[in-house]
């Protein structure tokens, strides 16, 4: 299983980064927002860059050119509520792939220490054969990601899984390297923080990602 970490490389992608985890930066939600969907570009780009192509031939209006063009079949699988303007940054590169969307959220148990994940909703086409983009800007745990990809597995068997994150924990990533298939999976993280604090948030991270998008919730 191959790990990326966007961020060992120089881009612009570490700014849109930076800027999601400044505490002043982040009270515009309109630019968090933003900067969540440019990141999700750029990774859709770069995971891009692992498709099969082949040929296509275009007629333009003063002859014929020849361009490789991606052949797989797409489905983005999104966590809801922090992805959904991730899952909108993905679809702005791969606009003609199809789409999933999994309820998936912390039951926080009395003392906001431990929690279990509860799946409640899954909306989601048929993934047999095609690449599964599995997507959450927020890598905690990884529990979450994994209980979402079960869900996904009744509507068939992907070809290649591309766990897609903005800010994931080496906790995390080593659940998700343990848990997920080893000959078809590639994790992707815009970057890849040390630790988690005692609810489980990734220290030093950003905060709670869909309360800084979308409001807090009760």
């Amino acid at each position: 299983m191959k790990t990326i970490n966007l961020s060992e490389q120089n881009t612009v992608l570490n700014r849109f980064v930076s800027e999601l985890r400044d505490v002043e930066i982040q009270k515009d939600s309109m630019r968090f927002r933003r900067n969540i969907e440019r990141i999700g570009e750029i990774m859709a780009y770069e995971i891009s860059r692992t498709l099969n192509y082949a040929s296509l031939e275009t007629t333009t209006p003063l002859g014929l050119s020849t361009t490789n063009v991606p052949t797989d079949g797409i489905v983005i699988a999104t966590i809801l509520r922090a992805g959904l303007v991730y899952h909108h940054g993905f679809l702005n590169c791969f606009d003609n792939a199809e789409n999933a969307f999994v309820s998936a959220y912390r039951k926080y148990r009395e003392n906001h220490q431990s929690f279990h994940v509860h799946i409640e909703y899954i909306a989601s086409p048929k993934i047999d054969d095609k690449v599964l983009i599995l997507t959450d800007p927020m890598l905690a745990t990884g529990g979450s990601m994994d209980l979402s990809y079960q869900a996904l597995l009744t509507k068939g068997k992907p070809k290649h899984i591309h766990i897609a994150t903005i800010i994931a924990s080496r906790q995390a990533i080593e659940y998700c390297q343990n848990n997920f298939p080893q000959d078809k999976t590639t994790i992707w993280a815009a970057a890849i923080d040390p630790d988690l604090d005692e609810s489980a948030y990734i220290v030093p991270g950003l905060g709670d990602a869909g309360d800084l998008a979308y409001g807090e919730k009760e």
